[in-house]
């Protein structure tokens, strides 16, 4: 069986969800939250770094996490070929341990948001949307400080060529994200970090009417990764 690594710094506060939402889909994957403390990079096949307040966002948002021994690990594990997903503040996490390029900056309005909002995945690669399709709409909520992404033009020139880009739908951007960005993936595919909250976005009883549970490609994706000997 398949074995997940939801990795809980101090603050983190959405790593049950993200178990859950496994449960919710019915996976037969074993995903369990483990303390960054006591996580050991040889006893998983994947890994997921949620969201939360990581450190309180000391600093800067995912800064003081990024630089722990953990991350080291998980650094060594991409090298290795292991699947890795940070979501909202491990999105931050990522990009501040140089994992995915780019910034998050404090939000254009310097505002707090929380509302739903309508993405679309472009030239989605990699275990986390082997089951999405190029222009598939994947709606989910949002919930942050500092999630502005920013990238310089040449980098971004880079990336919309190689790499999956998320992005907010016309009319949906609730940062101020550069390009619209929502999230992006490294050039295999392997390390993708997003903004949106896809464990929030799981069943048709948590969303709201007129949108649809865009999280569920990203869970179902990696089990079927995962069994396929990823």
């Amino acid at each position: 069986m398949p074995r997940i690594a939801v990795i809980k710094f101090p603050g983190t506060n959405c790593d049950e969800d993200v178990v859950n939402a496994f449960k919710r889909i019915g996976s037969s994957v074993e995903a369990k939250v483990v303390w960054y403390k006591e996580f050991n990079e040889k006893d998983w096949d994947a890994i997921i770094i949620p969201g939360g307040f990581s450190y309180g966002d000391w600093l800067r948002a995912g800064a003081i996490a990024a630089r722990t021994h953990t991350m080291e690990k998980i650094r060594r594990s991409v090298e290795k070929g292991i699947p890795v997903l940070g979501i909202c503040n491990g999105f931050q996490i990522l990009v501040e341990a140089g994992l995915l390029p780019g910034a998050l900056l404090p939000n254009e309005h310097g505002k707090f948001v929380c509302r739903w909002t309508r993405t679309v995945i472009e030239n989605p690669k990699g275990p986390w949307l082997t089951l999405a399709s190029s222009g598939e709409e994947l709606d989910m909520p949002v919930a942050h400080g500092e999630g502005r992404f920013y990238i310089d033009y040449e980098s971004y020139s880079l990336l919309e060529k190689e790499s999956s880009i998320l992005r907010y739908m016309k009319g949906y951007n609730p940062n101020g994200s550069i390009y619209d960005v929502a999230g992006i993936t490294s050039r295999d595919g392997l390390v993708f970090g997003l903004m949106p909250h896809p464990e929030r976005a799981v069943g048709r009883e948590l969303v709201p009417r007129g949108f649809n549970p865009g999280g569920e490609v990203v869970f179902r994706s990696i089990e079927f990764s995962l069994k396929k000997g990823w």
